[in-house]
């Protein structure tokens, strides 16, 4: 059985499937997932059916950079800032940011400043 929240949001990730623009090599589809206590993100091409990269605050870059009392909020915007840098490495410099169905609000606006400080327009 699904629960109320989740229902809602897999309504809301079915209207922005409809919505958004397919991810291309150059413009990859940036797809936010956030769980209860990780952020994750996946840079993704619709075209070839690949994830590029991914990058979450489990992954080893995040870990590095992480000290020890940040909260959620401040490791999403860390989460961006990292993923920004190794999507830029990568030549990618722009993309479509896929919210997943989640609000854009806290942690998922947190990632998508990130991103943005860290030079990718979005």
């Amino acid at each position: 059985m699904i629960k109320p929240k989740e229902k809602s949001r897999f309504r809301v990730k079915k209207h922005l499937k409809k919505v958004l623009k397919k991810g291309t090599p150059e413009k990859p589809r940036l797809c936010v997932y956030r769980s209860l206590n990780n952020i994750y993100i996946q840079f993704i091409d619709d075209l070839n059916n690949k994830t590029l990269f991914s990058i979450s605050n489990l992954s080893k870059e995040v870990k590095e950079k992480i000290s020890e009392h940040l909260t959620k909020t401040e490791v999403s915007k860390l989460v961006g800032k990292v993923a920004a840098e190794v999507a830029l490495s990568k030549g990618i410099v722009t993309g479509i940011f896929d919210r997943n169905g989640f609000r854009y609000h806290g942690r998922v606006k947190a990632l998508a400043d990130g991103l943005r400080e860290g030079g990718l327009k979005i």
